[in-house]
This record gives C-alpha cells, structure tokens and sequence, in this order.
C-alpha cells in the first residue's frame, strides 16, 4: 500500500485527554479518532491492528471447540429482569426504549442472550458441552471514561460462554480456554501472567485474569517463582512475620494522652513504638450493610475488594466523621476495638495475631498501649482483608511475594448456575431429571490487548509492534521522491517484497527525510528499508529493525531475502 493511497495522517500534538501512553501514540499515529467520551472511530491503521489480532482470536477459539456466533447489541429489558441484573448492573447499563415504549439496553456483555438462544435449542445431557463465542461491540457508560481503549464506553470484545452437565466438564472447557487464552497472548509476542482474580459483578466462582505486563499498568500483580499470581484485589498471603509484643511480660492497658495525633505512623513515633505493634481500626458503610468495623495492623491497608466480598455489597465506603464518632464515641483517627460495641467487628488475621498493641482508646486525643484481645477487646470475626505487598510471604511455598503491573486483557470465569437457574435454561440428566446447565463465560478485550500490546513496546519516539500486531510488516521509504532513478529502483523493490507476501506500506510522500524518519519510528513497523541516491550508487539499501534501528547496508541483489528473514 502507498501511503499516497493509504489513509494516514500523524500528528506531534498530544491530545489534552490523552493520559496513558497507548492512547496518545494511537492518536499521534493516525490509529483513533475521538468522536465523543469514551466513543473513538478507528481508522485503517488502528483496524489494521485489530483485525490481524481477532484472526489470531479465531484461529485459536475455533482449535479449542468453540464456535462463532453473533449476537445483538441492543437486547430486551425483560431478559435482563429474568436473570435479576436490570435493577442491580448500575448506571454503566444504558437503558433505552424503542418507538413502543418498550425498554431495552446497550449490551454492556451477553450473558442473558446467549443463556436465551440455549435454553430454546439444549434439551439433553448428550447434546452437551457447548461453547459458543462471538467478537462484538460492547457498551457500558463508565462515570469516567479515560485511557483510551482501556476504558472506553464503547469497545470491541470478544466473549464466550460454554453450557455444560456437570462440574467435570466445566473443568475442561475453563482449561482450554485458559490454554486458547494462553496461546493468543503467546502468538501476539506479548509477555503476560496469568492471574487469580476476583469474579466482580459477572458473578461465579473461579476466576483468572490475563494480565499484559507493563509498566504502565494499572493492575498491580504478586507472584513468586513457584507459580502463584493473584491480582492485589483477590492475593492472599502466608502467615505474616510476628509483630514483637509492646513488653515482655503481660502489662496492663495504659491510657496514653496523644493530642491531635490521629495517623499511625505520628502515633507510633510518639509512643516509640513500630506501626506494625499498633491495631487500625475502619469503620466502613454501604448502601445495603449496617455499618462494620474492620481491624488491620498498623503497618497495612484493607483490601476493600476482599471486604466487598465478604460483606457481599458491590462497593464498601469508608464512614464520614460523623457515623466514626456515633459508632466509636470518638472522631475519626481514635477509634480502637478496646469497649467497641453495637457493631459487627472484624479482625483481619494481621491484626488477630497480635499479642499486645496500641490503638485508639475511643475519645479525642487517646491512645491505648498494652491492648491484648480477650481480655481488653472483644476478638471478633477473624477474616483475611489484608491487602498483599510485595515481600509478603507466599501462601503456597517458603518464597516471598514479588510485585508488578500489568494491564488485563482477559478475563475467564466458572459461572456455575448463577444465570441458567434464574433464566430456566435446563437439561434432562441421564436419569431423566430437569437440571440447571453450569456455565463458564470467558471475555478478551480486542482494542484493550492492541492498547495493552502499545503500553509494553514504546520508546520516546513511538510505537514498538510486535510483528504479529504490527498494521505492516515492513514500511519502505523512498528519500529522494524526485529522482527518477530512486523512484524505479523502490518500485521495483515494492513489488518484490509484495510477491513475497509481506505486508508492505510504501512511504512514496513528497516529505522531507526528518518528516519521514520521524513519522517511521511513531507508527512503529518492525522492519524499515530505506531507499536512497547515495546508497544506489554504491548497489547498497539500508535495513534496520525498529526494536533496535540498527542500520545495515544490504547489497540491492540480497535485499528481499534479507527483508524476509527480519520480517520472520
């Protein structure tokens, strides 16, 4: 393709919205255009990209069993009603009504649809497992709209789900597509992990997610090297390291003045004390729960996904000072578990193993040392709310917990039930009897795994594909536009390289060198061949690849084979 022909306009200008570094270069480089919040026209480069990515989808879908379908976008209200979610989604499910009056939404995803068109058709445990994908547009009407393709209201998704008459067989669809999942990731030249994670409002059991690794990321990860991974929301720990007791022997509680010292850390320091020998204690709300209060030590946070789950409500908020003070009798910043009552009272496991601590006494300007539960305070219920850091222990060998970023781009889930018994969808079992299908559902963000691809390979100067992403192969530059003698020798070569079945874009524009050399390292081919006056009259070509740009000459005669050989 010429890029006279080709449609393709960068620009140096950062967009002001532009906050990650995918979506400026995507923009810069001609890939995106913004049409409204979180709503972007993608424009041949970008498509490029996507599609080379959803036939890489495809190809390993269809090898794992699945096979495609499409399903609409705009889906009926009363779907929704029956598996319970209308009323409890949110305000990310755009709701709309046609000229009827009758409600429908933007689908956000296609549980309901799919679990529709099976119920209708599956009617025996023989004619089961089914699993069954499609690569479609999705809405969902995010508060804040940011990053580009990682967070937009409209995006390109590709979800499946699988139907199946025992756990057993769920078991060996989820492997396969962690496997499918696994080998997309592999084909596109990503570094990625693969990830235990929270199941969030899709609902179910197991969850992994598939997290693109980068620096950028706006996932945080712990690993070990045995194999364990778990996104921060959902990482457990090993038994954290003893926190030494505040004295030796069994003293008793003391009461200690600390004007105006709410933070842990100003606490400790003026009780001489380490935050790790003090107890925090929360006092969280939601729309749905009575208020809780939550113990963790000093030194560490509360995971407040994991707090979610456990007080089964979709978003715990911290209380504002004036629930604190009813609660606790005192301001925010005083609070301890020492006389707490009226209230539902958890104790992570950081804080339970305690012996003694300091902690808020429950009145302005106090502080407690020398608490020991059981005898000063009431143990609670003892949970895991701790939110995992790197250097943790691992919870499945002697190893300590490292931490990164990454970004997901794929998400798999045991559903179970949650949808086939609220929408009836059902089979007859060997025995004859009616049985609820048990369901895995499985989505990969399409746009979010080219963005993602971007945030792991970029320089200062621009976009560093990976060859299976990259919108071409190889970009061919002509320097001299003018020179007749340039002109024939780089279409000559333009058409080699295109019968060698490379994907080629031909920069035939009449620019200045620095105009085109610049614009080369922002759109990011991997392999450039430069055609020049001076290389000519010495029989020479210049070759290099964008991940390094080192640049070799190359006689004319050798140069596709070369071309072909980096392009591999």
């Amino acid at each position: 393709m010429r890029w006279s022909q080709f449609y393709l306009f960068t620009t140096r200008e950062v967009p002001r919205d532009a906050e990650v570094i995918s979506h400026q270069l995507m923009v810069r480089s001609g890939m995106l255009k913004k049409l409204a919040a979180g709503i972007y026209t993608m424009m041949p480069m970008g498509q490029r990209s996507m599609a080379k990515l959803e036939a890489i989808v495809r190809r390993e879908l269809d090898r794992s069993g699945a096979l495609e379908v499409t399903m609409p976008t705009i889906q009926p209200a009363e779907l929704w009603q029956e598996s319970d979610r209308w009323s409890v989604y949110g305000k990310e499910l755009l709701r709309i009504q046609d000229r009827h009056g009758r409600d429908f939404c933007y689908a956000p995803t296609a549980e309901e649809v799919i679990t529709d068109a099976v119920r209708h058709d599956i009617r025996s445990y023989k004619q089961l497992p089914v699993s069954l994908y499609q690569i479609q547009t999705k809405f969902r009407d995010e508060i804040r709209p940011r990053f580009g393709l990682m967070r937009g209201r409209e995006f390109l998704m590709k979800d499946a789900y699988s139907f199946h008459a025992d756990a057993d067989s769920l078991d060996q669809t989820y492997r396969a597509m962690h496997d499918a999942y696994c080998a997309i990731l592999e084909a596109c030249g990503l570094e990625y992990k693969v990830v235990d994670a929270d199941t969030g409002n899709i609902g179910g059991k197991d969850s992994n997610e598939f997290m693109v690794l980068a620096e950028t990321g706006e996932s945080e990860i712990v690993s070990c090297e045995c194999g364990y991974a778990a996104n921060t929301e959902k990482a457990v720990t090993g038994e954290l390291p003893s926190a030494p007791p505040l004295a030796a022997e069994e003293v008793a509680i003391e009461k200690v003045e600390t004007p105006d010292l709410k933070a842990v850390p100003e606490v400790a320091d003026f009780l001489d004390i380490e935050p790790s020998q003090m107890l925090k204690l929360m006092i969280y709300t939601s729309e749905t729960e009575e208020p809780v209060a939550v113990a963790v030590r000093g030194d560490r946070e509360i995971n407040e996904i994991k707090l979610a789950r456990l007080l089964g409500v979709d978003h715990p908020v911290l209380a504002d000072d004036a629930l604190v003070e009813r609660v606790t009798g005192a301001p925010t910043g005083f609070a301890g578990p020492v006389g707490l009552s009226g209230v539902r009272f958890l104790v992570d496991r950081s804080a339970a193993a305690l012996m003694s601590f300091a902690c808020g006494a429950n009145e302005v300007d106090a502080h407690f040392r020398f608490a020991r539960w059981g005898r000063d305070a009431d143990p609670g219920e003892v949970v895991d709310v701790l939110l995992a850091d790197a250097g943790d222990p691992c919870p499945e060998c002697d190893g300590t917990l490292q931490k990164t970023r990454g970004i997901e781009t794929g998400h798999i889930f045991k559903l179970g039930t949650k949808y086939s018994e609220n929408m009836s969808c059902n089979f007859l079992d060997a025995e004859g009897n009616d049985q609820p299908m048990i369901m895995g559902c499985y989505g990969l963000g399409i746009g979010r795994t080219v963005a993602a691809a971007i945030e792991q390979n970029h320089d200062d100067s621009g976009i560093v594909w990976p060859g299976p992403l990259a919108p071409f192969s190889v970009l061919l530059i002509s320097l001299n536009p003018q020179d007749e003698e340039v002109v024939a020798a780089t279409d000559e070569l333009y058409g080699q390289l295109r019968n060698t079945g490379l994907e080629v874009l031909y920069d035939d524009r009449a620019e200045r060198a620095g105009v085109k050399f610049n614009d080369a390292d922002l759109i990011g081919i991997p392999v450039r061949v430069v055609v020049g006056k001076r290389g000519l009259k010495e029989g020479k070509i210049e070759l290099s690849r964008r991940i390094d740009r080192e640049k070799h000459l190359v006689d004319r005669a050798d140069v596709v084979e070369k071309v072909v050989e980096l392009s591999s």
